[in-house]
């Protein structure tokens, strides 16, 4: 190496505990010590735990709406020699959390990129829901109604169990959505893995609705959807009393939410087939 070139850095991913601390391998620690810099989704995060474990290292943002930005600095340090360990919140980098275009380009640049493997939400929900067989990742599904909508019934015919993230104030939305798409499935809910109150639930998706209906749902989710039956051409029609129990259900908790009962009676109603006036008196008392 001519002796104006200076060495390049490298780039570590390292997976972070899903919830207990506990499950923190050796080598992350070490591979967090010896880092020159730490690039992390939210620094308050990182912070906490690093200041558990006694590891004092310099935090640098990387997020979805600074990645372009920020991975040009993070690379541009690397290039010149400094060490870069990449983490997110909770589990792998680049799994639903921003860092595949990081890792595209220091490849494209000739960095060297390696992987701490560890807590998986996926992998934990998969192992814990006793469906078996082959699975997919489908990650969030998407706020916009059109893009969701569409990755639905891009998966309408998928054999394969699904699994899926959500959080707390989505939820029942969803389920609703996963009832409308594929039909009365079994689902198993995964809330608050490898935390105190973790809670693993295997139950019909109509079942999954009252539930959450009833109770309000608290903590992050992992969702585990069995795949299309054999021999199964489309989704069930629901039972039309069924729907409209359903729609009443998902009606009340859009006003919940602060939807006025016309317009939480007409999405519901939609939502699930149901008769939109119907509804519209169940929640009216009528």
């Amino acid at each position: 190496m001519p002796a104006n070139e200076t060495k390049r850095g490298s780039l570590t991913l390292v997976a972070t505990p899903i919830g207990n601390l506990g499950d923190i391998s050796a080598r992350a620690l070490e591979a967090l010590s010896s880092a020159g810099f730490i690039a992390c989704e939210d620094t308050r995060v990182t912070l906490k735990l690093l200041t558990h474990f006694g590891i004092k290292k310099p935090l640098v943002s990387y997020y979805e709406h600074n990645k372009e930005y920020s991975g040009r600095a993070i690379l541009s340090r690397v290039l010149a020699g400094e060490d870069c360990v990449l983490v997110s919140d909770a589990g792998y980098p680049c799994v639903s959390d921003p860092g595949a275009e990081l890792v595209a380009a220091a490849r494209a640049a000739g960095v060297a990129v390696s992987v701490v493997p560890g807590a998986s939400a996926v992998i934990t929900a998969v192992a814990l829901s006793g469906i078996p067989g082959r699975f997919c990742f489908e990650g969030f599904l998407s706020m916009n109604k059109r893009s969701r909508r569409s990755h639905l019934d891009e998966l309408r015919g998928e054999t394969r169990t699904m699994v899926f993230y959500e959080a707390p104030h989505k939820l029942l939305r969803t389920l609703a959505d996963f009832l409308e798409t594929f039909g009365d499935r079994e689902i198993v809910i995964c809330r608050e893995l490898t935390k105190k109150f973790e809670e693993v639930v295997s139950l019909t998706l109509s079942a999954a609705i009252e539930k959450y209906t009833e109770t309000a749902p608290k903590g992050e989710f992992v969702l585990v959807i069995a795949g299309k039956p054999a021999g199964e051409s489309e989704a069930p029609e629901p039972d039309t009393e069924a729907s409209l129990n359903h729609a009443v259900m998902l009606a009340t908790q859009l006003i919940a939410e602060g939807a006025a009962p016309s317009s939480a009676a007409k999405e519901a109603a939609k939502r699930f087939s149901a008769d939109r006036q119907a509804v519209y008196r169940r929640i009216a008392g009528g």
